[in-house]
């Protein structure tokens, strides 16, 4: 039997849902600790946040496909000249979710904001559909993000945040040359997604 291949390409506004129930296949434990809302409002609330937020010059999305089916997503940023602060977009685009759930979504949101260093690409989230888990599909992304960050002169690591509560998930970035660099506690981060403990983990590449 012959398997579908599995293209890695950049991100495009058709496929916004999909990649929104991605992120909350990976993410709803944090997010539905930070707000009440149910699987398809969170799946609402980042389809229409990536409708109105426009991507930055030094960051990229790309989408696992197979039949045309997001299976897989990885974003990735690098560091700005400007560094300006991320733009949310304005309350009437987003009516519907409760000012409340939205000002906890912001501030969970610009929590999770890791601005990187000179020559650091940060892996800001990478998510395999449950269904395709297990199958590689996350190293290919992984991989991406590695070819990416090597065919860049200023780039020379990646590096990406891991949550305490999930050591086999540490264990395998180790497994792919990984190394802790540190560990961290954050009242905040455990106020508002019980998660205190992150390990910030780096990869050298050059």
């Amino acid at each position: 039997m012959t398997v579908p291949p599995i293209t890695i390409e950049p991100m495009h506004s058709m496929y916004n849902q999909q990649i929104g129930q991605l992120l909350v296949h990976g993410f709803r434990g944090k997010f539905q600790t930070l707000t009440k809302l149910n699987d398809g409002e969170l799946v609402l609330f980042f389809e229409k946040l990536f409708d109105h937020v426009p991507a930055e010059p030094t960051s990229q999305r790309m989408v696992a496909l197979q039949e045309g089916v997001v299976i897989g997503t990885i974003s990735i940023k690098w560091k700005t000249e400007s560094d300006r602060m991320q733009i949310f977009p304005a309350w009437e685009n987003l009516h519907g979710f409760g000012k409340w759930n939205l000002l906890k979504m912001f501030i969970g949101l610009s929590l999770l904001v890791h601005k990187p260093q000179a020559g650091e690409c940060y892996i800001t989230d990478v998510v395999v559909h449950p269904d395709h888990q297990g199958k590689g599909i996350g190293n290919l992304l992984l991989q991406w993000a590695q070819d990416f960050a090597q065919a860049q002169p200023s780039l020379d690591k990646l590096s990406l945040y891991v949550a305490g509560k999930n050591p086999r998930a540490e264990q395998l970035y180790q497994r792919l040359a990984f190394h802790t660099q540190q560990r961290v506690s954050s009242f905040l981060s455990h106020l508002l997604f019980k998660e205190k403990k992150w390990s910030y983990m780096v990869k050298r590449l050059k």
